[in-house]
């Protein structure tokens, strides 16, 4: 792969970046040694991150449904961290590699950092929700309540609820020398029952799985909810009869569910991965979550059968697993939420119509479009773009990259119709797309019984580029429209992910994407490409030679910038190169929204960089890279974050904006964010990520993505 890749080539232009090997040699004061404590370690900057999200969930001003929302997203983005990251961890310790990390680090070190932090957090949450959002809630007429607070009608009520559609999904399972431990699935609820036989004095224990597909709160009257496992808890007779129920208690484990398929396997890649998924099932425990008035002999007992440390235990006060929550946030109570909003179409789309929706492609050939999801409606112009494409009777092929989509997904079902419809059809599908495996697979068979010509990409490489092609006979030639996006093609996530898309015919793109293509999909070696940057071989150092080309303007004192908007920063290779740009004298603004290793602020090291965070009810999604250039401001959007796997083992791509207003209109959603009116996260010196919340006077700053609903309602695109 790195061999076919290949990184732009040809002359030099103005603005562009002269041929390899001939920048400016760096000044010897720029290439001292760097201090060894320069990054911070990726699994704290996460965690940081989640701590983030957690405080969204303290902000009073936030409607309750909406704290409560964010409740629910800290906790299943802990049990992803948890089953991954943490996960990964003790895989390196137990299999020997407990190389330090780039922040000086070991493995063991950082684990039980993690464990620390992360139940900090957890008590944190469990405080927030007892002791605000539980309140909260109860001032607006919505209860979540525990059995005991049930009336005695509520429970009357609830017994025949049980009967008729909870008792006969449980199936208790017995411990005893006859009956081994059973095994207990990642996430999943559990009672740790302790009965007693009367007739012999015994005590045994059992477990019973919570039903995973049964409502998490059960309502028990208007806006009165109790959850699942109280009803099972107090209906235990019934499961087991004649035997006297001492204890009950909730307990949840967290398992290692990541997927690693070996190349060898390759080949037959849809079976490997489907043995592999089936294996992550039983992956070893990483987390064991107990409430915190389990009884200590039940709780000796889990922790020898599940084989888990003392310090992977959480006690935490019930109930667990708030993910849960979100049988409560999606209430129809709009008046407990942020305001509705509502994506409209691109003002940009909307110039050229046909049938009372815009024709897409007309727009196309006269300019580019820069479309803002989800500001901009993501089905009214992608989407649209494809099912145009798919329907319309000149279009001759469409090739299109699929990382996640939804189960419903109409690019899906576009894809098909194009297919049967005659015209030539390439999906190329990531099947190794974390936790979107098995729907994938089944996308992939999907498509290729629809005669869909569907390839997996690269052996050993993701294919995590954003990529969609559609070839027409225009009549006096064939034209490529393209469509190079910073996110999923998923509509569902369109609606909750701010990212950024290019919808363009112009012939160097269309170009570049067809050798990309090509490169996937078959056995191309003669790729050069024109306004594209490829991972893995010409994104990191395309960015870190733009880095450098910063550093001889403000050497030459012509005008220098850098700013970045990611996802995640870790590369150590760049952070590197931002330090000496920052050394230089260069302005670095970095616009990050989860995992930073960059120390920001520090003398000497970093003080010209800057890094905040903002987050809110999007998602910032989007990756955008610009360079002042000398004036001549240049601007790349695409798929890749600023981390190893995206810039060693996945297939990414970043093109280069050329209209100057699409240029100026990101430079003005930076200008924004970095405003000190703008609430965000600030970065300090130290690692850790302050709150800017209200001004000096106390009154509270501008929430930058409710600004911009208003902006871009108004006025379209530019803030």
């Amino acid at each position: 792969m790195t061999d076919t890749i290949e990184s732009p080539s040809g002359p030099a232009t103005e603005g562009s970046l002269p041929p390899a090997g001939t920048m400016a040699a760096r000044p010897p004061a720029m290439l001292e040694p760097l201090p060894d404590d320069r990054f911070l370690d990726r699994e704290v900057s996460w965690l940081a991150f989640n701590q983030r999200v957690l405080e969204l969930s303290q902000d009073e001003d936030l409607p309750v449904l909406d704290r409560a929302k964010f409740l629910a997203i800290f906790a299943s983005n802990l049990d992803e961290f948890f089953m991954v990251r943490v996960a990964g961890l003790k895989r390196r310790i137990a299999t020997g590699i407990a190389v330090r990390a780039a922040s000086g680090f070991t493995p063991r070190e950082v684990l039980e950092n993690i464990w620390a932090h992360a139940y900090e957090l957890q008590l944190e949450q469990a405080r927030l929700f007892h002791h605000e959002v539980l309140p909260a809630l109860e001032q607006e007429g919505i209860q979540l309540l525990r059995w005991d607070e049930l009336t005695p009608v509520e429970k009357e009520t609830i017994q025949e609820f049980f009967t008729t559609k909870v008792f006969p999904v449980l199936t208790p399972l017995a411990v005893d020398p006859s009956h081994p431990f059973p095994y207990i699935s990642g996430l999943s609820l559990n009672l740790a029952v302790v009965v007693r036989n009367p007739t012999t004095g015994n005590e045994l224990f059992a477990r019973v799985k919570v039903p995973p597909l049964l409502p998490r709160f059960v309502e028990v009257g208007p806006a009165r909810f109790v959850p699942l496992e109280d009803v099972i808890a107090a209906h235990l007779d019934a499961l087991f009869p004649g035997m006297e129920i001492q204890q009950t208690h909730t307990f949840r484990v967290t398992r290692n569910e990541d997927v690693e398929v070996e190349e060898d396997d390759a080949e037959n890649l849809l079976l490997a991965l489907e043995r592999e998924l089936i294996r992550r099932r039983f992956g070893p425990p990483v987390r064991l979550e107990v409430e915190e008035s389990i009884d200590p002999h039940v709780l000796e007992l889990l922790i020898d059968e599940l084989d888990v440390s003392e310090t992977e235990v959480f006690r935490l006060p019930g109930p667990l697993d708030l993910t849960g929550l979100w049988t409560i946030v999606n209430l129809d109570r709009d008046d407990l939420k942020q305001r509705k909003f509502v994506s409209k179409t691109s003002r940009q789309l909307s110039e050229v119509e046909s049938a009372n929706e815009p024709d897409i492609m007309a727009v196309v050939r006269e300019h580019d479009v820069l479309v803002h999801h989800p500001y901009d409606s993501f089905s009214t112009s992608v989407q649209l773009f494809l099912e145009q494409a798919a329907r319309d009777r000149h279009v001759l092929a469409i090739k299109q990259t699929l990382y996640r989509t939804s189960g419903d997904s109409p690019i899906v079902d576009a894809l098909i119709k194009a297919a049967q419809a005659g015209k030539q059809v390439l999906a190329l599908v990531e099947i190794k797309a974390r936790f979107d495996e098995q729907n994938n697979i089944d996308w992939a068979r999907k498509l290729e019984e629809a005669g869909v010509h569907v390839v997996y990409g690269l052996v050993g490489l993701k294919t995590h580029a954003k990529l969609s092609m559609v070839v027409r006979n225009d009549g006096d030639q064939l034209r490529r429209y393209c469509h190079i996006g910073t996110g999923n093609y998923h509509p569902k996530t369109a609606r909750l992910y701010e990212d950024l898309g290019l919808l363009t015919c112009d012939p160097e793109v269309g170009e570049d994407v067809s050798n990309i293509f090509n490169v996937l999909s078959g056995y191309s070696m003669n790729t050069e490409y024109k306004r594209f940057l490829v991972a893995p071989h010409s994104v990191r150092t395309g960015l870190v030679e733009r880095i450098e080309r910063e550093i001889d303007n403000q050497l030459a004192g012509r005008p220098s910038g850098i700013r970045f908007k990611c996802n995640s920063i870790v590369d150590e290779g760049i952070i590197d190169a931002l330090y000496r740009a920052s050394q230089a004298g260069v302005k670095v603004d970095i616009w990050v929204r989860g995992i930073c290793a960059i120390r920001a602020g520090v003398p000497g090291l970093s003080e010209n960089i800057r890094a905040i965070s903002i987050l809110g009810r999007f998602l910032e999604h989007s990756r955008v890279f610009m360079f002042e250039n000398g004036g001549n401001r240049e601007a790349w959007i695409g798929s890749a974050d600023l981390m190893h796997r995206n810039l060693d083992r996945r297939v990414e791509t970043l093109v280069s904006l050329v209209d100057p207003e699409q240029i100026a209109d990101l430079e003005a959603l930076f200008d924004m964010a970095f405003d000190p009116i703008t609430s965000a996260w600030d970065l300090q010196p130290d690692g850790e990520w302050v709150r800017r919340l209200t001004d000096r006077a106390g009154d509270h700053l501008v929430d930058f993505q409710e600004a911009l609903i208003d902006i871009k309602l108004k006025r379209g695109f530019a803030p």
